[in-house]
C-alpha cells in the first residue's frame, strides 16, 4: 500500500519537477517507508511505498521496465499475481523482483489496457506508456483505492488524495453545486467523478482513462456489476457457494503480504466471522484490535465483551484501547484533516484513532466494512423490500436520504443552488442501470457499485492510510461480490438482514453474537448533541470563514443550532453535525 502522484504536461512544455516535489509530502503518512520520483520527456511521477510485498529495493517505485521505457507508480495490492507472474514467465518474462507492481508492468506490455481485467485485488496506478506517450490510470473495481485528478488544457495531475493536488498548486477550488447536493442528500457520498473542488475529479471503480497530448481523454468501464439472478441453486448450495468465496477472499489477503496481518475486531458479525476464517486458514499469532470510548447515559461506548468472546475462543493476541472524550475531541480536527472528502460518519474519528495504535503492532489488518451493502444488513433494506408497490426512486428517497431536494434549497445559499434534484437524478439512473433483478438486489448492487466507496470504503482507506496501515476488505472482494448479487435477496434479508452470512457463520462465531440485534460502532461522545459537542459545532458554524463562504443559508444554520437536538435525517443522522463537518473540512482544506 503506497502514496501516488505525478503529472503529464499536455502543452508541449517540460514537467516542473517542484510539482510532484510539492505532493509528496502530502501522501508521506501512506507511505513511510521509501520515496522516489522519475521523470520521462512531459512526464514526471512521485511514490511513497508502504512496504508489505517484496520488502527489498528491487519493488521500490516509480518501476521502469528496461525493456519498453514504461513506467508505474501503484498503490494496492493485487491477490493473484503468482499466478500471473507464472503465467507471464511461461511467455519469456523475467523478473527483478518478488512483488506485485513488477507484474502489473509486465502485464500491461504483453497484454496492453485490457489486462486489467486479470486483475484481482484493489489498486489505483497510473502507467506511463514511452512508445504511446500517455498515460493510463486505472481504479479498482469495488473502488477501495482512491485516485483524484486534475486535468486542464496544461496538464494532466493525479494522486492518491486531494490533498496532493491542493498541494501542487493552481488547483480549481470553487465548490462544485452537484458534489454539495449529493454530500448532503446521499449521506456524505458524493459519487465519482464529482468532488467538491470543482478542479478536482475521482476516477469511477471499474475505469480507467487514457490521457495524451492532442487527443481527447479516453475513459472505459471494464467491469460492471449486475443484479440479475445468478445460476439456480437450492438453499443450502447458496451457502456452500458462499462459505467456499468467503473464505477464498479470506485466504487471499492472508497469504499475499511478507508482514504480519492483524485484524480489525469490533465485536459485530462482520469482523468476528473473519477471525474465524483466519483461524481456520491457519493464520498463526493472530493479533487482534479494538476500541472503545466513554459511557454516554442513552448507549455504551464499546463492545468489549463481544470481540473478547472471539479473542478467547480463537486465542488471538488481544488490544483493547479506551479513548477517554477528552482524546477524541482533542484529534477530532486531526481525523477530519486526514479526510481526503469529508466523511460524517462518526467512527471516521475512531478509526483515526484505532489505526494509530494498530499501526505500532501490524502493517495489514483485515477489516469487515462492505458487510452490510452487500449482505443487506441495514435497516433500510428490509424497509424497501416491503414498499412494493412505490415508484422506485420513492422507495429508496423516502427510506435513505438525508434530506429533499426541497430542503437542501432552504438549506444552501441560492448562488450554489443547482437548476434541478441532481441526487434524485443519480440514484433513478442506477437503479435503472441495474434494471434486471429484485427491487432490493438493485439497491444493493448501487449501494456496493457507488455509494459505498465513499462511505465507508474510503473512510477506511484514509483512516488507515494516515498512519501507514494497509487494511483489506474480504467483503468487497470482486468475486464474491458477484455471488452474492445474484442470490435471491430472501436469503439476505431473513433474520433480520444478513440472514445468510449469519448461517455460515454458526460455529466459527458464538451465537451471542450472530443472535444479538444489528450494532452500530458507538462513539456516544459525538452522536448526542449537547456540551462540548454542540460547542464545537456552535464555533464551526459561526466563525468568520463560515459566514464569509455564504455556502449555507444563515436562517437554516440558526434553526438548527437553537435546536440541536431536534433535527435528524431518515438514518438518524445529526444534521447539524452534516452541516459543521462538512464546513470544518472546508476551512482545513481549501
Amino acid at each position: 500500500m503506497c502514496g501516488i502522484c505525478g503529472e503529464l504536461r499536455l502543452d508541449g512544455s517540460r514537467p516542473d519537477t517542484s510539482v510532484v516535489t510539492r505532493m509528496l509530502p502530502a501522501i508521506e503518512r501512506r507511505g513511510p517507508d521509501a520515496a522516489g520520483q522519475h521523470t520521462d520527456g512531459p512526464m514526471q511521477m512521485g511514490h511513497r511505498r508502504l512496504s508489505i510485498i517484496d520488502l527489498s529495493d528491487r519493488a521500490a517505485q516509480p518501476m521502469r521496465d528496461k525493456h519498453n521505457g514504461n513506467t508505474i507508480v501503484f498503490n494496492g495490492s493485487i491477490y493473484n499475481y503468482p499466478e500471473l507472474r507464472k503465467e507471464l514467465q511461461a511467455l519469456g518474462h523475467e523478473f527483478n523482483s518478488t512483488g506485485d507492481t513488477e507484474v502489473i508492468l509486465r502485464a500491461y506490455g504483453q497484454w496492453g489496457e485490457n489486462f486489467v481485467s486479470r486483475l484481482s485485488g484493489m489498486f489505483a496506478f497510473a502507467i506511463w506508456d514511452a512508445h504511446d506517450r500517455s498515460v493510463l490510470l486505472v481504479r479498482d473495481r469495488m473502488g477501495i483505492k482512491p485516485l483524484y485528478y486534475s486535468l486542464t488544457g496544461e496538464s494532466l495531475r493525479w494522486a492518491s488524495n486531494t490533498q496532493a493536488l491542493l498541494a501542487s498548486g493552481g488547483i480549481d477550488t470553487r465548490i462544485d453545486p452537484v458534489a454539495v447536493h449529493h454530500q448532503l442528500t446521499l449521506h456524505a457520498s458524493v459519487p465519482a467523478p464529482h468532488t467538491l473542488m470543482m478542479g478536482i475529479r475521482k476516477l469511477e471503480p471499474g475505469h480507467s482513462l487514457r490521457i495524451k497530448a492532442g487527443r481527447e481523454p479516453n475513459k472505459r468501464r471494464y467491469w460492471q456489476l449486475t443484479a440479475a439472478p445468478g445460476t439456480a441453486r437450492s438453499d443450502e448450495e447458496w451457502r456452500e457457494a458462499t462459505l467456499a468465496a468467503l473464505r477464498l477472499a479470506v485466504k487471499r489477503r492472508l497469504d499475499i503480504a511478507d508482514v504480519p496481518v492483524g485484524v480489525l475486531l469490533s465485536g459485530g458479525l462482520d469482523s468476528s466471522i473473519l477471525v474465524g476464517l483466519l483461524a481456520e486458514a491457519g493464520a498463526t499469532n493472530l493479533q487482534t484490535f479494538t476500541v472503545g470510548f466513554e459511557d454516554q447515559p442513552e448507549e455504551r461506548g464499546d463492545e468489549f465483551e463481544f470481540a473478547d468472546m472471539v479473542a478467547e475462543k480463537y486465542g488471538t493476541q488481544h488490544h483493547q484501547f479506551s479513548v477517554p472524550n477528552e482524546d477524541l475531541m482533542r484529534r477530532l480536527p486531526e481525523a477530519v484533516a486526514a479526510m481526503a472528502e469529508p466523511m460524517v460518519g462518526q467512527d471516521a474519528a475512531a478509526f483515526y484513532l484505532l489505526s494509530e495504535r494498530v499501526s505500532q503492532e501490524v502493517k495489514v489488518v483485515q477489516s469487515g466494512q462492505g458487510a452490510d451493502e452487500v449482505f443487506g444488513g441495514y435497516f433500510w433494506y428490509p424497509e424497501m423490500h416491503k414498499a412494493n408497490g412505490e415508484p422506485d426512486l420513492l422507495r429508496f428517497s423516502s427510506r435513505y436520504f438525508d434530506r429533499d431536494h426541497s430542503e437542501w434549497l432552504q438549506m444552501i445559499d441560492p448562488a450554489y443552488h443547482t437548476d434541478r434534484d441532481v441526487s434524485s437524478a443519480y440514484v433513478s439512473g442506477l437503479l435503472s442501470l441495474y434494471g434486471e433483478g429484485e427491487y432490493v438486489n438493485r439497491v444493493l448492487a448501487m449501494d456496493v457499485g457507488s455509494l459505498i466507496v465513499d462511505d465507508p470504503v474510503k473512510r477506511v482507506d484514509n483512516m488507515t492510510m494516515a498512519f501507514g496501515l494497509e487494511a483489506r476488505v474480504p467483503f468487497l472482494d470482486h468475486e464474491l461480490v458477484e455471488l452474492v448479487a445474484g442470490m435471491p435477496s430472501r436469503l439476505k434479508l431473513a433474520q433480520g438482514g444478513k440472514g445468510i452470512l449469519k448461517d455460515v457463520s454458526r460455529g466459527l462465531v458464538p451465537d451471542a453474537i450472530i443472535d444479538r440485534p444489528k450494532a452500530y460502532f458507538p462513539v456516544p461522545a459525538l452522536k448526542f448533541v449537547r456540551g462540548e459537542v454542540l460547542d464545537f459545532m456552535r464555533d464551526i458554524l459561526n466563525a468568520d470563514a463560515c459566514r464569509h463562504r455564504g455556502l449555507f443559508n444563515r436562517a437554516y444554520v440558526d434553526k438548527l443550532l437553537a435546536e440541536p437536538d431536534q433535527h435528524f435525517t431518515r438514518l438518524q443522522g445529526s444534521k447539524l453535525w452534516h452541516l459543521a463537518l462538512l464546513e470544518l473540512w472546508m476551512q482545513q482544506h481549501i
